[in-house]
């Protein structure tokens, strides 16, 4: 069993220096895996090719990652992390529809901008559960929560994010498999907006949308209230989830 920590400057500074040291090499190989992928394509991400751009020895990815397999997942992460910062996150956007529309178009150009990173971070169901993907499906959540609270989503919100993923994804690999004298910025502007006439209506609609368009507007709200307890809440929530799903 590990000794416990000593307590102490000394100790905590000889302790902090090695949790650095041991992250160094791994980040390095990250970038290297990341850059060998943007330049050559997955088959170049290789361990051996990685250990070299790190300037390790190829030992060392498998102490660090476990494998192959277990680098590519980190490669993932890296790319899920880097998209998460790349969010502006407007906690009252002024207006919700056009709010979403940015969001659906900084995915699609991250993807454009990374092509084979992006392959890799969607081509195994299993990355979906990344934290880094967790944190942008919350940023995805909460621009739909606006729109639902303003009466402007037209449908269920668990339906609405994977109308929202599905069209942004499938832009992006659209657009990757077309040779380049066919690509007409025109696909994207029409995907888009197909999204938004999907997931949108075009006027506020809680008063006239019927009792399916209060249900998701009152329900996006629901959350931030503290008058019921937690048995009030837990059945006006399933109450309101059967009158949204009835439109």
């Amino acid at each position: 069993m590990p000794s416990r920590p000593r307590t102490g400057d000394s100790a905590t500074a000889v302790e902090s220096g090695t949790t650095a040291i041991g992250r160094e090499p791994r980040q390095r190989v990250i970038e290297a895996a990341s850059d060998l992928l943007a330049r050559e394509g997955r088959d170049a991400v290789t361990t051996r090719a990685v250990a070299v751009a790190a300037g390790l020895q190829p030992p060392a990815i498998y102490r660090l990652f476990g494998d192959k397999d277990g680098l590519l997942d980190a490669v993932a992460e890296y790319g899920f992390t880097t998209f998460l910062a790349s969010k502006h996150v407007d906690p009252d956007p002024q207006d919700p529809v056009e709010d979403l529309r940015a969001g659906w178009d900084l995915a699609v150009e991250f993807g454009l901008a990374n092509p084979a990173l992006y392959m890799l971070m969607y081509s195994e169901p299993t990355r979906a559960t990344s934290p880094a993907f967790e944190a942008g499906l919350e940023i995805l959540k909460g621009r739909i929560r606006h729109l639902a609270a303003g009466g402007w989503l037209r449908v269920d919100e668990e339906l609405a994010a994977m109308l929202i993923h599905a069209t942004a994804r499938g832009a992006v690999l659209t657009w990757l498999s077309l040779p380049e004298g066919q690509r007409n910025p025109a696909l994207l502007t029409i995907l888009r907006e197909s999204m938004v006439t999907a997931v949108t209506n075009q006027e506020p609609a809680v008063q006239d949308a019927g009792p399916a368009g209060v249900a998701r507007a009152l329900r996006a709200a629901l959350p931030e209230q503290t008058t019921l307890s937690s048995a009030e809440h837990h059945l006006l929530r399933e109450w309101l989830d059967r009158l949204a799903s009835d439109g």
